[in-house]
């Protein structure tokens, strides 16, 4: 049984590389990709891999797992050429495509439904990602075993029951990184106005934070406790937490995942249209 990929984006690279390492062959592995340059760097990375420049029988031919991995503006046309396909041998489709709902997915796919739908993120492309992840009733257990695998091999997986909450995924998840990003700037500009260089600036920032989210990691403790450990009366914590807090950042933060997440849905909306 083979896993077919259409799109072979840094996304799809990823996620066989991943499984790859966890013991899958290359030979276990199909990829539709239009491109002949990403075709020929898959080829020089993964040899064995079978390449197609287009969807079709033959690309489809004993896979157990679909992979779409392209972005949400191709997906329609991406399903619409796959659909005469995928019923012979009824493998498990799986979207990685942010926004794209099931219902849409299915409906171009002239009415198949054995689908899974994920929302991974950016940090999957080095094996520490986070992936949300819904099926529909029709996927049995061992088609949600084929997708948990793929997506297991690139970090953590987090299956839900209500496809609406992967909208919620986005926010928290799948635009986090970003919000990392953005601390770690900050932290590090902070930094270079006391008087760090560059390079100190950004190793004292990137340590802060990677140890502090390690130790999250290794206690049974909440963030709240942690916070308030090093945070003694009247001490330097005490007063940047009070500046904090004088200048709503959490609440922001809340308010900004809020605001990813109702994004999501308004582009899944907009992407599902077929007009």
């Amino acid at each position: 049984m083979t896993t077919t990929f259409i799109g072979g984006g840094n996304m799809a690279t990823a996620l066989i590389g991943g499984m790859i390492a966890r013991g899958a062959t290359a030979a276990e592995f199909v990829v539709v990709e239009p491109f002949a340059e990403q075709r020929a760097k898959i080829a020089a990375a993964y040899p064995g891999a079978a390449l197609h420049a287009a969807t079709s029988a033959a690309a489809l031919a004993g896979s157990g797992l679909v992979v779409l991995a392209v972005k949400p503006q191709q997906m329609r046309e991406a399903a619409i050429a796959l659909a005469p396909h995928v019923t012979a041998g009824a493998p498990v489709v799986l979207s990685i495509a942010a926004g794209i709902r099931l219902a849409d997915l299915g409906r171009w796919l002239g009415g198949y439904h054995r689908l899974v739908r994920s929302m991974p993120n950016t940090p999957a492309l080095i094996g520490k990602g986070m992936s949300g992840v819904f099926a529909r009733p029709e996927v049995d257990a061992l088609g949600r075993a084929l997708a948990h695998e793929a997506l297991a091999a690139v970090g953590e997986v987090l299956w839900i029951a209500d496809e609406s909450m992967l909208d919620a995924v986005t926010g928290v998840s799948g635009s986090g990184p970003a919000y990392v990003f953005y601390f770690l700037e900050a932290l590090e500009a902070a930094a270079r106005e006391l008087g760090f260089s560059r390079d100190d600036a950004r190793k004292l920032a990137y340590a802060t934070f990677g140890g502090a989210v390690a130790l999250a990691h290794d206690s049974d403790l909440e963030p709240a406790t942690l916070r308030a450990r090093v945070t003694s009366k009247g001490g330097t914590t005490e007063r940047a937490l009070a500046s904090m807090e004088a200048g709503a950042v959490k609440a922001s933060i809340i308010a900004a995942v809020k605001a990813a997440a109702e994004r999501a849905r308004e582009l899944g909306d907009a992407l599902g249209k077929d007009d």
